[in-house]
């Protein structure tokens, strides 16, 4: 189930989505304090977190899935966004050094799969950053902001997630202690609501932030009766540049 990227577009232009962005903004410096000359991809819906990025960086992308849509940014020159298979991705191996993801994960019917193409475009050592909904907060329970759309996580099925596609977690953070709701008081307060939630209940957080970076290579296990052995042994070679001795017998 994929949010139109209307709905997207028009809950950040409102009040309430640009106090969810700046807090949420706020946590993804804390993770990536510098992007000077990366290549940085956004996919899902990622305008409002990848925007600020664009100055610093050598390139900014932004990906949304076919069936959310997408639209035109920035507002002049040529476009950053395209339409894509979110899990086919129109880029090569290990190509972007940084990916966010928002709005996406939450709302695909297999996570894994998109997952596994993101690891293909990113280079050996890049760092992915995943923000979705807390499958504990309120945010994912009352419908006035798109992070109630689809299916939230928890902390433990994000790690069993990114672990089974080759990711591992690095650091993690939180955002979103005041509610969705509409209107000056709420809005007004959610600074301090910030505060005191990283503080005292950092579990009910409205979205859970992770950065993870991709591993190289991964052992399989071989089923039981499955091992071969091998007849092969080892060659030895001789350290390089070594005086050669003749031995006596080796005499003319």
């Amino acid at each position: 189930m994929y949010l139109d990227v209307v709905d997207l577009r028009d809950f950040y232009a409102q009040p309430l989505g640009r106090v969810a962005a700046q807090f949420i903004n706020q946590r993804i410096h804390e993770h990536w304090p510098n992007v000077n000359g990366l290549s940085i991809l956004g996919l899902g819906y990622t305008l409002p977190y990848i925007r600020g990025m664009r100055d610093r960086a050598e390139r900014t992308l932004a990906l949304m899935p076919a069936r959310q849509g997408a639209v035109y940014w920035p507002s002049t020159g040529a476009s950053l966004t395209a339409l894509v298979e979110d899990d086919l991705l129109p880029l090569p191996d290990s190509c972007m050094d940084r990916i966010i993801i928002t709005h996406l994960l939450e709302m695909v019917d297999n996570p894994a799969d998109h997952l596994r193409e993101i690891w293909r475009v990113l280079t050996p050592g890049g760092r992915l950053l995943i923000v979705v909904p807390n499958r504990r907060g309120v945010w994912a329970r009352l419908e006035q902001s798109p992070f109630a759309y689809g299916r939230p996580f928890s902390r433990g099925q994000l790690t069993h997630l990114l672990r089974d596609t080759m990711f591992t977690p690095v650091k993690w953070s939180e955002a979103l202690y005041f509610g969705p709701f509409k209107g000056r008081s709420p809005l007004g307060s959610a600074k301090a609501w910030e505060k005191m939630g990283g503080r005292f209940w950092p579990a009910f957080s409205g979205v859970l932030i992770v950065e993870a970076t991709k591993l190289m290579r991964q052992g399989l296990l071989a089923p039981e009766g499955s091992r071969v052995t091998s007849g092969f042994r080892p060659i030895f070679l001789p350290a390089p540049n070594l005086p050669f001795k003749l031995e006596p017998d080796d005499k003319g």
